[in-house]
């Protein structure tokens, strides 16, 4: 296992006063439980695998170092449900409920629910989902029954820190997928805007005010940009950077599937996108690269950033499972990071100071 501390933010303490142990609050790339993931359990059980093992195998390989973690929070990309009605569009996840058991063999605690197939199969599926995740105990976020349950925090305790998380969906002006998966006033879906970026920035940054008058950090979680793309779009950009000056304490991206680069904004950190982790959605991604990011945070500080580069599966022997890369494989993700991060003004410490054999741009 490799993880890197790559920023300290810690304030001086009072005089004779003890600091407070920051709590550890962890995130991974997409995490998609159905489709190859459940096709891979249902023949693991075939052959003589217990189903109780079969069902959590995508988190076997990392669940020491996420279990570890204060809390563990991952974007849930497929409904819980072997129900509703499939939402007309290119690609349509679920999971049957019982795969829940992944997540929690896995040590999540918190799940962003707003992305583009959270909706797959429509407004039962979305409720299928909710009543899964609260009977497991898992907190959720970026999706609900209207508009405003959508819009609401998660709000978490944990070590003395309350934490509270928002979730949008927003492509900008390259949106795809059908108007019914974000929610409105008076039918259920996803948080966020089909296509204005000011109405979403101006959403975002009235959420994080809201919120940060009840919790000690905002987390936004985005899901965002263009797959298989690890340069953001402005809009990205855009919006991380209001996320940040309207009081975030730092934000995270998912979408891509691929890895961009970690942006230092008024010294917190806007994670563009973390690539994939249990990831159902193909059996054989081109690009393996990811990585889990780690916030260290007491009650008034951000205090560190630490990263684990990661790999999404071994196929064909062991696909949608990802593992910690150690040697050559962790410098290839952390060489691969720098590359992405070095076109902004600021980065993590460590990855501007990382510099590529050949010296080249990302």
């Amino acid at each position: 296992m490799l993880a890197l501390a790559l920023v300290a933010l810690s304030a001086t303490p009072d005089a004779g006063a003890l600091p407070a142990a920051p709590i550890r609050v962890t995130f991974s790339g997409d995490v998609t439980l159905g489709y190859h993931v459940e096709e891979w359990a249902d023949g693991l059980i075939k052959k003589g695998t217990p189903k109780d093992e079969a069902l959590v195998w995508g988190f076997e390989r990392v669940k020491a170092l996420t279990r570890a973690s204060d809390l563990f929070v991952v974007n849930l990309e497929c409904p819980f449900t072997d129900k509703g009605e499939k939402l007309q569009k290119n690609f349509n996840f679920r999971a049957r409920p019982e795969l829940v058991a992944g997540l929690e063999a896995g040590g999540v605690d918190v799940v962003s629910l707003a992305n583009n197939h959270l909706m797959d199969y429509g407004p039962e599926g979305l409720f299928d989902t909710l009543t899964v995740l609260d009977t497991a105990k898992i907190a959720r976020f970026g999706a609900g029954r209207s508009l405003a349950e959508a819009r609401a925090p998660a709000v978490v305790t944990v070590g003395g820190v309350k934490l509270a998380f928002l979730g949008y969906f927003f492509l900008g002006d390259r949106n795809i997928e059908p108007p019914e998966v974000i929610a409105t006033e008076s039918t259920p879906g996803v948080a966020g805007h089909f296509s204005d970026t000011a109405a979403m920035k101006a959403m975002v940054q009235a959420d994080v005010r809201a919120a940060k008058k009840r919790a000690d950090h905002v987390i936004p979680f985005f899901h965002w940009g263009r797959e298989g793309r690890g340069q953001p779009e402005a809009y990205q950009v855009e919006l991380g950077h209001a996320a940040i000056a309207a009081g975030a304490s730092a934000v995270i991206g998912s979408h891509p599937h691929v890895l961009q680069g970690i942006e230092l904004y008024q010294g917190k950190p806007i994670v563009y996108s973390l690539g994939n982790f249990v990831f159902g959605g193909n059996w054989n991604p081109g690009d393996k690269r990811t990585a889990l990011v780690h916030l260290l945070l007491t009650k008034r500080d951000l205090e560190a950033v630490e990263l684990t580069p990661a790999r999404s599966d071994d196929y064909p022997e062991r696909p949608c499972q990802p593992y910690l890369a150690e040697g050559a494989q962790a410098d290839e993700v952390l060489d691969h990071l720098a590359a992405l991060s070095a076109g902004f003004k600021a980065t993590l410490p460590a990855l501007s100071n990382r510099k590529k054999p050949d010296g080249g741009a990302p």
